[in-house]
Formats: C-alpha cells, sequence, structure tokens
C-alpha cells in the first residue's frame, strides 16, 4: 500500500461524505478577495433584509457578525472570499489599535464559504497608558491583564497580529460539520493559568 497524495485524500473526502468539497477549496484559490469594511458590510446586510432576506441574528451597526452574515456576503453576495475591515472597537479586543474615527479598530477578518470567518488578525495598541484605558472601559481587572500591560510597560514598537483558527481551517479542508469533530484534543475548563 503506497502513500496516497493530497488530492486522493480530498477526493475521498469529496466523494464519501461531502460532494462540494473540492469546488469549495478551488473556489479560494480561483477567485480574487473582496475587500470591504464593516460599515459596507453592514449595509449590504441591511439591503438584502430590505429585499426579504431572512437571518436569524439581527443586524446593525455595531452587531458582532454571525456566520450566516458572514456566509452570506461570501457565498451570495460577492461570490468570493471576502476580507472585511474595522470592525467597531465594542465588539473587538481591548488591544487592538483604534482608527482615527474613534469608533473602529484597525482590525480584519477573512471569511471563506461554509464556515465565515477563518483568519481575524488587528494591529495592536502599543501605547500603555492607551492600553490600560480601553481595557478598564471594556470592565477588565487590571489584576487579570497584569502580564500583558506588563508588555507594554517600558515600550514597544509598532507591530500586528493574526489567527488562523486551526479547527476552522480542518473544518473547510475536511468538510466535516461540526467543529467538534476536528478538535484534535479535548478542551477543559480552568487549566490554563492564562
Amino acid at each position: 500500500m503506497g502513500i496516497r497524495s493530497l488530492r486522493d485524500d480530498l477526493n475521498f473526502l469529496a466523494e464519501h461524505y461531502d460532494k462540494e468539497l473540492i469546488s469549495r477549496l478551488e473556489f479560494v484559490l480561483a477567485h480574487n478577495y473582496e475587500r470591504i469594511t464593516y460599515t459596507q458590510g453592514i449595509e449590504i446586510l441591511e439591503t438584502a433584509i430590505k429585499e426579504g432576506k431572512k437571518f436569524e441574528f439581527p443586524v446593525y451597526w455595531g452587531a458582532d457578525l454571525s456566520s450566516e452574515h458572514e456566509r452570506y456576503l461570501v457565498e451570495q453576495h460577492f461570490q468570493k472570499p471576502v476580507i472585511m475591515t474595522d470592525y467597531p472597537k465594542e465588539i473587538k479586543a481591548f488591544y487592538m489599535k483604534q482608527n482615527e474615527d474613534g469608533k473602529t479598530v484597525r482590525g480584519m477578518d477573512i471569511l471563506f464559504p461554509f464556515i465565515g470567518e477563518i483568519i481575524g488578525g488587528s494591529e495592536r495598541e502599543a501605547d500603555y497608558e492607551k492600553l490600560l484605558s480601553h481595557a478598564t472601559k471594556m470592565g477588565i481587572p487590571e489584576k487579570d491583564i497584569w502580564w500583558y500591560l506588563d508588555t507594554r510597560r517600558y515600550g514597544t514598537v509598532p507591530h500586528a497580529g493574526f489567527g488562523l483558527g486551526f479547527e476552522r481551517l480542518l473544518l473547510f479542508v475536511t468538510g466535516m460539520s461540526n467543529i467538534r469533530d476536528v478538535i484534535p484534543f479535548p478542551r477543559t475548563p480552568n487549566n490554563a493559568e492564562f
């Protein structure tokens, strides 16, 4: 028995489990990604509602978009992957750098078909005082994030970061329907200090 290729494995999954798997994978490779702001995304979703589209979760500026909203933008409206930027500061982490408008942050999500957000990232706040102020306004006790604040206490350089959801990636490339089926090890509460 020889080593099968990745293409053989994907074909097996597509043939036996998810008939649309290969076309979804090719979809993200074949299209340029659409870049929009969160505000533009909300406007598109509100227009869809006016035209009769029904969503389970409400749509309004300031709402944390759900998978159904993200998937609508990717699968139905643009029919290509989407990079969404400039989210409202209230729905994002305290460490994200705020834009000059005072309402949004320098963050982005990459949205794929079938799952919605697969990658999230942002520029991080480098100023200690601003970081502490953001955390305080969001009700995060300083005692719970002292270790993070210390990474800025004596200065830092402008920087950014992103995260690819490993389980979401596995969900996308395998065609599994529930994220619990692709978690490689169990997660249990109260087992990590931070």
